[in-house]
């Protein structure tokens, strides 16, 4: 299966292992917002690790954009895939943390701006492409990682932010060697999963409700754009690119 999940000691373990990169399609992206609605709802989960399987390139390559090249009236199954997934992650009842390594990429920043806690490996980095793919999308998730100026300069120029920046604005718990990067996060996840069901479900929905903006409303703001990208002649042209040469399209 190339989504698993697995419940020991109290600690839900929702894997990922699409290859080549763990970028989604449409269908996939779908089907993960019931994966970690239920294990959240279960009585016997204290908490929640999100990974990639070990033998993984990265953590998350985002959507698959072949697909999006293949078939573009696709889209609004992908926005929806993908708000749902988010969604689900920061409504999930108990919290949810996520493990990183090497590459983050477009959907993969969803999901840790939609979480509670990021462990990352050293090798890991932060990037939102949208801009060279003929998409928007990401930044209202980012957001809630880091500070509004560095968003703009990541998803304006497409660029990379390593863990160790990441941590040092404060995004990231705890970045560990990549060897180490289970271990750690199931420790972390551990100490959580040793309170009270109860109270850590009462926090969750406190700290929810004490954010100062609506990162769901603000995700679905941005997905118009994402439409509105997507019927532009410049955003096929960027897809093309990327799938022809695996690189930025010349305007």
């Amino acid at each position: 299966m190339p989504i698993t999940c697995t419940i020991q000691d109290r600690i839900a373990e929702i894997v990922f292992d699409v290859p080549p990169v763990n970028a989604f399609d449409s269908e996939t992206w779908l089907s993960i917002p019931a994966i970690v609605s239920a294990a959240a709802a279960n009585p016997e989960v204290n908490c929640v690790l999100i990974r990639a399987a070990e033998n993984s390139r990265g953590f998350c390559g985002g959507v698959d954009i072949k697909e999006m090249q293949a078939h573009p009236e696709r889209i609004t199954l992908l926005n929806r895939g993908n708000y749902l997934t988010f969604k689900a992650i920061r409504d999930a009842e108990v919290p949810v943390v996520v493990a990183v390594h090497s590459f983050v990429i477009g959907g993969g920043i969803g999901i840790c701006g939609a979480s509670d806690t990021i462990i990352a490996a050293d090798n890991a980095y932060f990037s939102l492409p949208e801009v060279d793919r003929g998409a928007m999308g990401g930044a209202s998730h980012l957001s809630r990682m880091l500070p509004l100026h560095k968003v703009r300069a990541a998803f304006f120029t497409g660029g990379k932010i390593p863990a160790e920046e990441a941590y040092r604005l404060g995004a990231i718990e705890k970045v560990v060697a990549p060897e180490a990067l289970v271990e750690e996060a199931r420790a972390f996840c551990t100490v959580i999963a040793s309170k009270s069901r109860k109270a850590l479900v009462i926090a969750k929905e406190a700290l929810n409700g004490l954010e100062p903006r609506d990162v769901d409303r603000g995700y679905r703001w941005e997905q118009g754009f994402t439409l509105e990208m997507y019927m532009h002649e410049d955003s096929q042209k960027s897809r093309d690119a990327f799938v022809a040469t695996g690189k930025a399209a010349t305007f």
